[in-house]
């Protein structure tokens, strides 16, 4: 037990780190997919395409096997880190772009008549409205990328699935393991959900 909470742990910390910077970089994605032009539009509309619409598996399994045939090895944590990122950033970028048409044009014109350039305006004006209209579309990517990091155990991670994984070999006890690891996921996902809908923003909050 005491491991499968050191691996519970782990799966937690990657999902949190990984939304993390997943955010970050979705924000000019979505930005560039939704105004973008030339170039910019491209490529940010490329990486969405990409994150979405491969397997999150063949993802990971690119930046830890097909790195390697270019002589770039990663330990199974970065590459899994790497995969979530931009699976999670692919994906989030999608919902600020819903998010993003949600806004009222007029707000953006509106801070830049007050001295704001585009970065202060997308900062302080857009995406804090951006975040309110799609927190729980967040919590509910949150999950999804806590859940992948399961996957991480077919390269060696050893997470919550790669501890399961690891004792079923040695015991044979597979049910009892992965009957143990799927309520650890299924706790960790609604505690999820009962945080995001405690703090979610303007007092709208929906039973879990």
């Amino acid at each position: 037990m005491p491991d499968l909470m050191r691996g519970a742990a782990l799966s937690l910390s990657i999902a949190i780190v990984t939304m993390a910077v997943g955010i970050v970089l979705a924000m000019p994605l979505a930005v560039g997919s939704w105004n973008g032009k030339g170039l910019v539009a491209c490529l940010s509309r490329s990486w969405i395409e990409l994150a979405r619409n491969t397997p999150c598996l063949a993802q990971i399994y690119f930046f830890f096997y097909g790195l390697g045939a270019f002589g770039i090895f990663l330990s199974p944590w970065l590459a899994v880190g790497i995969a979530l990122c931009f699976n999670n950033a692919g994906y989030l970028a999608e919902i600020f772009r819903g998010g993003l048409n949600g806004v009222n044009a007029n707000q953006m014109k509106g801070a830049r008549s007050l001295g704001l350039g585009p970065v202060g305006a997308y900062r302080y004006i857009v995406f804090p409205q951006v975040f309110r209209n799609t927190f729980s579309s967040i919590g509910n990517q949150f999950i999804w990328a806590l859940l992948n990091t399961s996957l991480g155990a077919l390269i060696g991670l050893y997470d919550l699935s790669g501890v399961a994984m690891d004792y079923q070999s040695r015991t044979f006890k597979t049910f009892e393991f992965f009957l143990a690891i799927a309520v650890i996921y299924f706790i960790l996902a609604k505690l999820v959900l009962f945080l995001a809908n405690r703090f979610k923003p303007g007092g709208a909050r929906h039973a879990a």
